[in-house]
């Protein structure tokens, strides 16, 4: 059965309202767990002061105790093997708390099939207790985790739609030969005609990222092997995990349309 977008937000109004008043009383003592995947990120909410913040008043709020706050500082969401969330997970497992806090769901992962594998695992029915914030959502309750799973789906459709876009005017432009503005990706240079064109240095850099992101180290690790290797961004200084992310990205837009 199809809904249409107007009912989609019907059930997602009535499943959030039903979260909200969710009785919280089988979570008492969370973990707060923050996540930055970048060093720049300092406003706009997705700083760790505001995220600690949040999770303060949260706790305040409905009588919960913090156990402890774990950051993952330049750690990327693609993946659940990052050391703060694992103690977290290991903390929770040994019962030294009832659930897991976060501001939002993009702080704990951004994959569907990893979000199941958390619910299905460390946070099935009758385990521990994932809280989120922003969203309203708590997996004690058989709404919260409908809703939890909806959300999900639309964020992660939303986003494979929007790097569809993306990836096909990025193709049309380089099938003309054309540059329409903007910062110069990472790998190229224009030419006199407005044109771009490889930098074989920048573009030996960018090789050497897939090779370390293919062993599976995060952004930041990635970073920091490139300068001791002596691969600087362009002002001469040590990449920030989110260049990284942006250069394998077009890398592989790249080689899809090759």
């Amino acid at each position: 059965m199809l809904l249409d977008d107007f009912g989609l937000v019907v059930i997602l109004n009535i499943m959030t309202k039903r979260a909200k008043t969710t009785p919280k009383a089988a979570v008492k003592r969370v973990i707060g767990y923050c996540r930055v995947s970048t060093s720049q990120q300092a406003s706009e909410g997705v700083s760790l002061d505001a995220q600690k913040s949040l999770l303060a008043s949260y706790a305040a709020a409905y009588g919960l105790e913090v156990v402890e706050v774990i950051v993952d500082a330049g750690e990327s969401a693609k993946s659940l093997q990052r050391p703060g969330l694992q103690r977290a997970l290991t903390m929770l497992a040994n019962g030294e708390a009832d659930g897991l806090l976060v501001t939002k769901l993009d702080r704990l992962t951004r994959s569907l099939r990893d979000l199941g594998d958390l619910l299905a695992g460390p946070f099935a029915p009758g385990r521990r207790g994932l809280i989120s914030v922003s969203e309203h959502l708590d997996t004690e309750s058989a709404a919260g985790r409908l809703l939890l799973n909806i959300l999900t789906s639309v964020a992660q459709w939303e986003r494979e739609a929007v790097c569809e876009r993306t990836a096909a005017v990025k193709i049309y432009q380089k099938a003309k030969g054309s540059f329409l503005g903007g910062r110069v990706p990472y790998g190229f240079a224009l030419d006199a005609q407005g044109a771009l064109f490889p930098v074989d240095a920048e573009q030996g850099t960018i090789a050497r990222a897939r090779e370390l992101d293919a062993t599976g180290l995060s952004l930041g690790k990635i970073s920091k092997t490139l300068a001791s290797e002596g691969r600087l961004a362009r002002n001469g200084r040590a990449f920030f995990p989110q260049q990284i992310a942006n250069m394998l990205r077009d890398e592989n837009e790249s080689a899809a349309a090759a």
